[in-house]
């Protein structure tokens, strides 16, 4: 630690790393100090010169005689004699709450923008882009913010906000910590000077948030490139007020993370990737697939996202593979059957973009594993995984052999626990989300004498998918279970047919029965992958796909009964109408 002097204040400066690498500096918020950012600064270290300093009336520095010590004026020559202290041309300023805060208002004042490289904001609007988002959003969404927002006002009633700082409020905060975001209190955060920095503190709230003494800039335009972190749990800051920030950042990356107001203290490690990310490529580097999809302007839905499709090779998964990489995604196409699996990623790669084939056993958990790690490794976390290589043996049930129900399950329902779990896994330590697809059938509802391994896998899929559902949105991993009718795809060919007793089952007679079954429904599985990638947009959890889909669905909840008598009615001939989707 090191003091700096600012006009009637002595604030307290923190170093660590290189100072010959880039700078990094990180301004905390109220009520904190700069220890909120131990973990951030101690990943960062070993990269960048980091520097924090505790701001005018927090932890060891100073405090201005009265309130009007806190206007922007002064916190700007605080900034200023820090950086004066730093001795770098330029700095990457990282600001959280009240550090996002004035960091808006300082990053656009001349004298001081110059010698800002870049500034990532989380946790805090600037005033006046705030002031105009109140002024012209949509009255919901102010009346939402204002909801958010209602401390701010309690903050300028005298007496009762520092009688509440100095009672109940550390213990509310406290546990606040605990029960919304997890987080524990250690060493440093919450301060033990707390209430006297939260009683200083009140002078930010009551000097600024009405401020009247100068006019607000018509066009408060920021220049400087700005990463906009956005914490989808922040109970202080709604995303339409984050949304709106766009308009005023001509060079803008706007990330998010399923965490809540203290990301820095829930989250360090992908806090400082992201910080780390943003500020390596403003120095040169270049930008993560992460960084590239953050950057705001006019892209496709699915530009620089990362998909991976199993069962890539035909039917559903090759229309799904061709639709997410005519919207801009990459792809990764695989399949047991590699050769399929290259003739998808081969017709993509001429039309749009690389798409890559891999050749992989759903069924096989070490080969599971091996393909995650391979994907990961080479082309990094994916955004969005569809979980679709299935397989069907039909007849009935007491025709199904022990192989056939273990074939069955091995591949419809653990090869999508596979994916599943390897797959969401990174999804959930890399931190900024994601999407998953679990193809599912018409047959997880609609219960058949003539396919009861299919269906009973198809129905735990369904299940599996409303427990992932959720288990893994606090993390911001959203889960799909998509459910088509009958689909002209090649599945009946791939079949398996059992029964007959002692006659052999005329297996190409089944088959071709089914196809020219399937052949006359007309659905093709480009509408199946249209309805996928709309179910990823809106974040559904479950899509009944076709006619017989949605009744068949809609009948499972209404008349469950009347599904059991169906199928008690049904006879052989189902096979050929059941089997449903490739």
């Amino acid at each position: 630690m090191r003091w700096v002097e600012s006009g009637d204040v002595r604030l307290a400066l923190f170093e660590e790393g290189d100072p010959a690498a880039p700078t990094v500096l990180l301004m905390h918020g109220y009520p904190d100090t700069h220890r909120v950012w131990d973990e951030v600064a101690g990943l960062l270290k070993d990269r960048f010169h980091v520097v924090r300093y505790d701001v005018r009336g927090a932890g060891s520095s100073s405090a201005p005689r009265d309130h009007a010590g806190y206007a922007y004026d002064r916190l700007a020559a605080d900034l200023a004699a820090v950086l004066d202290a730093v001795g770098k041309p330029a700095v990457h300023l990282v600001g959280h709450d009240w550090g996002s805060i004035q960091g808006w208002e300082l990053a656009g004042r001349p004298g001081i923008k110059e010698r800002i490289a870049s500034f990532t904001s989380f946790g805090g609007p600037g005033l006046e882009q705030a002031a105009h988002f109140m002024r012209h959003g949509r009255r919901s969404e102010v009346a939402g913010q204002l909801l958010r927002s209602w401390y701010i006002g309690a903050f300028q009633a005298p007496v009762v906000p520092e009688l509440a700082w100095r009672t109940v409020m550390p213990r509310i905060l406290e546990r606040t910590m605990r029960l919304s975001e997890g987080i524990t209190p250690r060493p440093g955060h919450p301060a033990d000077t707390l209430v006297e920095d939260a009683v200083n503190g009140l002078g930010l709230y009551r000097t600024n948030m009405f401020a009247t003494g100068r006019p607000p800039r018509a066009e408060p335009v920021v220049e400087t490139p700005v990463q906009l972190i956005e914490s989808t749990g922040d109970v202080f800051v709604s995303p339409a007020l984050l949304a709106s920030l766009h308009r005023w950042v001509p060079r803008m990356w706007h990330r998010r993370i399923a965490a809540g107001h203290w990301a820095q203290r829930s989250h360090p490690e992908v806090i400082a990737r992201m910080i780390a990310e943003f500020a390596g490529h403003i120095e040169g580097a270049p930008p993560s697939r992460e960084l590239r999809r953050a950057r705001v302007g006019e892209r496709r839905p699915y530009e620089d996202r990362l998909v991976v499709i199993t069962g890539a090779g035909s039917g559903i998964g090759r229309a799904t593979a061709r639709a997410f990489a005519s919207h801009g995604a990459e792809v990764i196409c695989s399949d047991i059957d590699l050769a399929a699996a290259r003739r998808t990623a081969d017709a993509i790669s001429k039309t749009w973009r690389t798409a890559h084939a891999y050749r992989v056993d759903v069924a096989d958990a070490a080969e599971m594993e091996r393909f995650a790690e391979r994907v990961r490794g080479e082309h990094g976390v994916p955004d969005i995984v569809v979980n679709n290589a299935g397989i069907a043996v039909a007849g009935r049930f007491l025709d199904h052999s022990a192989d056939d129900w273990r074939r069955t399950l091995d591949v419809n329902l653990w090869g999508v626990i596979h994916g599943c779990r390897l797959f969401a896994a990174q999804m959930a330590e890399r931190g900024e989300g994601g999407h998953i697809v679990n193809i599912a059938s018409l047959a997880a509802f609609v219960p058949s004498r003539t396919l009861p391994a299919y269906s009973t896998s198809k129905a735990a899929v369904k299940m599996l998918s409303d427990c992932l559902r959720a288990d893994l949105a606090g993390q911001g991993i959203g889960v799909t279970a998509i459910c088509p009718g009958f689909v002209s795809t090649a599945i009946a060919d791939n079949a398996t047919y059992v029964g007959g007793g002692d006659a052999p089952v005329d297996r190409a007679a089944l088959a071709a029965g089914a196809d020219r079954a399937l052949a006359r429904r007309g659905y093709p599985p480009e509408r199946v992958a249209a309805h996928i990638l709309r179910a990823v947009h809106h974040d559904r959890p479950l899509v009944a796909v076709n006619a017989e889909g949605k009744i068949g669905y809609a009948l499972s909840r209404i008349s469950p009964a009347a599904l059991r008598r169906l199928a008690r009615l049904s006879g052989t001939g189902e096979i050929s109408r059941l089997l449903d989707r490739d």
